[in-house]
């Protein structure tokens, strides 16, 4: 990982240059409505925008992910420039902004202020909250917003904190809120926040309960018009464009929309954000909302890799009625903020690095934990985790007075690492890439019914990449990927809205016990699973939230890094885990039904037939009487006779055809 300041940085001026000439070139970005000049009627909006950054913060220049000290640098030079060239400028941001992980491990090790709170303060107006943002608790996610000098709003309009009160705290602070109300320019702007509904499926908000986005937004909304602002902007996090794209088709009063949470590319010819990927679509996106009125919609990839530049002209009634902007990449070669640089770069960086010093381990093999790998198929560094998982609970169980574990299962959206590590030596950054969340092992006994829905629920997204895949240790599964999928309501509270799922056909422990047969379960004692609390708690629709678990005490993280240096000695062999994994999930497709045998074609022989006709009428041509006379010799007829005589056949006979 680079993390060496660029050698021949460019200078502030220089930048300040590029990016000045960019904001004054905007009205010619594609998709751009007619342009209107700025005067007094008018008012034009710019507004800068990043989203999931991930805490992304150190540079990893050959990974193009270039640092929040560039990204802060560049921020503040658009910003200045955005200044002069439009009537008010604002800055957001549409959520994740941190990620567990190797360097927030790092930063909540520390005293005071997150590292992610210090780089990003007084770059934002306002700022919406993700998914990850609840990753680690309530106590984190405030802590994150406590760090912030000077306090900005967090947002999220659909999302009720009373249950929490270290955020609803926050509430009362005036910190955390549905909506803000921004003054730039002289003329006020309203942003509202939205979160995914999906929230306490794939996260631990706790208590905070999410509610419906379009009902909540457009009360938000109504709110904010009826105080008399008439310029509303929606930094929401939806986890796909298109889930902004299809909630503006119902919104009104909404002006923008930031989407955030899917990593996804908007762009232009000539833009500089990711220049070699496919967009997803122009920037901006033009949606027609409810009252068919053209909405701009814009995200931007995460890891402070792109910066999105929007300007937008209102007229008196605050219409808009011009929209262009451009996605652009932060540089490799800016003089990265000196603030960030020292407050949270090199600190952060030399931690880091005393972390990925510490050898615990040593592969034979390269470690396939790419996301689109562990997500839809078994990995040999997905069997590790589970085995780590399994061995963990084996070695505590006796202290705990339960039973080892029979199987274990990690979720692939557990497993973070997206890469594949080369054979070599393991370090413990390595398991803290792998598994940064703070997920605890636990232990708990599984009816085999419940089981059969669990595997179920674990393939229901094949062939498309789901987290919810299990990685798996102490038994094999086989699944019919044809077969129908479980249905269940993901954006609520995860109950069956369709079909139960038939895909999983054969389930049997490492002992030989058979779990499912031919897709039925077979009757027996419940399962001894380990797993992680956050699945042992309905995570990704695992149906496990009804039943009691014995925590551990150990991480998911520390599991890996003590099975590795304990467990195996330090040695992960290609005999254990080979590249490709070792046939733990198999998917099976049943061999299809054979075709019928076609009825063969067949003609009475009427008076004045004869082969040479029978061929040329049936067959195309004439010449094609040999067929007929090769597929009937011999053959006896219903009068006891048979065709020995090409240039002989009888009234009444039947004849067969060629089928081709």
């Amino acid at each position: 990982m680079s993390r060496i300041q660029p050698k021949k940085p460019i200078t502030v001026l220089a930048v300040l240059a590029l990016v000045s000439a960019m904001f004054a070139s905007l009205t010619l970005s594609a998709g751009a409505q007619t342009p209107v000049p700025i005067s007094a009627e008018t008012f034009t909006l710019t507004i800068l925008h990043n989203n999931d950054g991930e805490s992304k913060l150190l540079p990893d220049d050959d990974a193009g992910f270039p640092g929040v000290a560039r990204f802060a640098a560049q921020m503040k030079l658009m910003q200045t420039a955005a200044g002069s060239t439009s009537n008010g400028v604002i800055t957001l941001t549409s959520g994740d902004n941190f990620l567990a992980s190797q360097e927030l491990g790092v930063s909540l090790a520390r005293e005071g202020a997150l590292y992610d709170s210090i780089a990003l303060s007084g770059l934002y107006d306002a700022m919406a909250l993700g998914n990850h943002d609840f990753d680690l608790g309530p106590e984190v996610t405030a802590r994150f917003i406590e760090g912030f000098t000077p306090s900005i709003p967090f947002l999220s309009a659909n999302a009720d904190f009373s249950g929490e009160p270290v955020l609803q705290a926050l509430v009362d602070d005036g910190r955390l809120a549905a909506s803000t109300i921004i003054e730039t320019g002289g003329q006020k702007v309203g942003v509202i926040g939205a979160v995914t509904p999906q929230l306490p499926n794939i996260s631990t908000p706790r208590n905070v309960v999410v509610s419906d986005v379009l009902a909540a937004v457009s009360a938000e909304a109504e709110s904010l018009t009826e105080q008399g602002v008439n310029k509303i902007i929606l930094v929401s996090h939806l986890q796909d464009v298109d889930e902004e794209i299809a909630l503006v088709a119902s919104l009104t009063d909404v002006d923008v929309v930031i989407a955030g949470g899917g990593d996804d590319l908007l762009r232009n010819d000539g833009d500089t954000c990711m220049p070699d990927d496919e967009p997803a679509g122009p920037y901006p996106t033009l949606v027609t909302n409810a009252d068919d009125v053209e909405v701009p919609v814009i995200t931007a990839p995460g890891g402070y890799r792109c910066i999105g530049a929007l300007s937008v002209t209102f007229d008196g009634d605050g219409n808009i009625v011009n929209s262009s902007g451009r996605s652009v990449g932060v540089s490799l070669d800016v003089t990265p903020d000196p603030d960030v640089q020292t407050n949270v770069i090199e600190p952060l960086a030399e931690a880091v690095a005393e972390v990925d010093a510490d050898v615990i381990g040593t592969s034979e093999v390269d470690l396939d934990g790419r996301r689109t790998m562990v997500r839809t198929t078994s990995t040999n560094q997905g069997n590790l985790h589970a085995d780590a998982l399994r061995a963990t609970a084996t070695n505590l169980a006796a202290s705990f007075g339960i039973a080892a574990p029979d199987v274990a299962i990690q979720n692939g959206g557990g497993i973070r690492n997206d890469a594949v590590i080369p054979a070599g030596d393991i370090t413990t950054g390595d398991t803290w890439d792998i598994a940064p969340f703070r997920n605890f092992v636990v232990v708990l006994e599984v009816p085999r019914e419940t089981f059969h829905v669990l595997l179920e629920q674990a393939v229901d997204r094949i062939p498309g990449a789901g987290g919810q895949f299990a990685q798996v240790s102490g038994f094999t599964l086989s699944y019919d990927p044809t077969a129908a999928a479980r249905e269940t309501d993901r954006d609520g509270d995860c109950s069956l809205i369709g079909d139960p799922g038939s895909r999983v056909r054969d389930v049997v422990l490492d002992d030989g016990t058979v779990i499912i047969e031919d897709g039925a379960v077979v009757p027996g004692d419940p399962v001894g699973l380990a797993t992680i609390d956050f699945l042992a708690g309905g995570g990704d629709c695992y149906p496990l939230a009804d039943l009691e678990f014995t925590k551990m005490g150990v991480s998911y993280q520390q599991a890996l890094a003590d099975y590795i240096s304990t467990d195996l000695g330090g040695k992960i062999t290609a005999a254990d885990y080979p590249v490709g994994g070792d046939n733990r999930i198999v998917a099976v497709t049943p061999e299809p039904e054979p075709e019928p045998e076609p009825e063969p074609t067949t003609v009475t022989v009427v008076r004045g037939d004869t082969l040479w006709g029978l061929a040329r009428t049936h067959l195309g041509s004439g010449l094609r009487y040999t067929e007929i006379f090769e597929l009937n010799m011999g053959r006896v007829q219903a009068d006891g006779r048979s065709l020995t005589n090409p240039n002989l056949i009888l009234i009444g006979w039947v004849l067969e055809l060629p089928s081709n």
